[in-house]
């Protein structure tokens, strides 16, 4: 029988800690011969339970897959002891557990019992790794893009994986492979959703020039645009970009805590370099404090779940998440408490 597998993924970047939880699944597969797979989050299960699946669940049915998402949530110790207790047992077992957490860590004890391969913290992308990406997204695609279209391109998704995956495969679409991209196809492709994606979403939501209802009703006409111009399953890539301008959000109000005056170098490495962007998140600051910030953010995590979860009621679901957002700065809907 297979070894037991353990992972502890962290960290904001989404895209690349996917990609790698994908890979090990298909590792999983060819290893086993088939799987057994199941999605957590730590909020949402018990570990005494996780733990009891995991001992006792392949006796059943195939080896078992199971990632447990906001992993920064383990904290107690009964909860660690037995997850570590289950990570060094000599009993052989074919499943795989991964821990997940878009915080750069989880409780040290779980780290520490987990290999020293099998732990990766996802960072951001560096400025010159997100051109380098672009470039390689379209080329391993059959296209070429040039340089002046990455840079338009980065302006208008973000930095971002998962959305820059879902926004750059747009022009596979409209173009035959072998096509390079020009700042011309960027304008025809992505030029509308300036006005209909997260980011300008995000930005209409912070406007601290209208009272809340008047930002909640602008909020929800861009909602509208952008389902109008979007595919199934948009939402989720949506939260996602939403999720990124609130983790942004929670870096600015991390360099200026206690009043502190960061300099020119301390907000281009904080991801703030633009003046425009300085800007966006001064006014976004004075709308949502830190403790604001935080729960908009673990509000986002459990929308993307639930939206999962809960097929059919996708529109009143991000409906009520903006209305949270914007006129109760991120209290969770009773639908969420008690349905989830």
């Amino acid at each position: 029988m297979a070894s037991r597998e353990f992972y502890v993924f962290t960290g904001p970047e989404a895209g690349e800690k996917n990609d790698a939880i994908a890979n090990i699944r298909e590792q999983a597969k060819k290893r086993n011969g088939d799987i057994s797979e199941y999605r957590y989050y730590a909020s949402d299960i018990r570990v005494a339970d996780l733990v009891a699946q995991l001992q006792n669940g392949s006796l059943f049915e195939p080896a078992l897959f199971i990632t447990v998402r906001n992993a920064e949530i383990i904290k107690s110790r009964g909860d660690v002891e037995l997850l570590t207790g289950w990570i060094k047992s000599s009993a052989e077992s074919p499943n795989t557990l991964i821990l997940v957490s878009d915080e750069n860590g989880i409780d040290k004890k779980l780290e520490a019992a987990c290999a020293g391969d099998h732990k990766k913290v996802f960072w951001e992308m560096f400025e010159n790794r997100k051109s380098q990406w672009v470039e390689s997204f379209f080329r391993k695609n059959g296209f070429s893009v040039t340089s002046d279209a990455v840079e338009q391109i980065l302006e208008m998704i973000e930095n971002n994986t998962d959305a820059l995956r879902s926004e750059c495969s747009r022009f596979f679409f409209c173009f035959e492979k072998g096509h390079t991209v020009t700042c011309e196809d960027v304008d025809k492709i992505l030029s509308h959703n300036r006005e209909e994606n997260a980011f300008t979403l995000f930005d209409a939501m912070a406007d601290g020039s209208k009272n809340p209802s008047q930002r909640f009703e602008t909020s929800m006409d861009i909602l509208e645009k952008i389902k109008a111009a979007s595919k199934s399953g948009y939402l989720i890539a949506l939260i996602a970009g939403l999720t990124y301008c609130f983790r942004q959000l929670r870096g600015w109000h991390s360099i200026h805590a206690n009043g502190a005056r960061p300099t020119d170098v301390q907000l281009k490495t904080a991801g703030f370099s633009g003046k425009k962007k300085q800007e966006q998140y001064d006014r976004a600051a004075k709308v949502w404090n830190n403790g604001a910030t935080s729960s908009i953010l673990a509000l986002l995590s459990h929308t993307d779940q639930f939206l999962r979860e809960t097929p059919g009621l996708d529109e009143n679901i991000m409906a009520m998440c903006l209305y949270s957002i914007v006129m109760k700065n991120g209290l969770f809907p009773a639908v969420y408490e008690t349905d989830v």
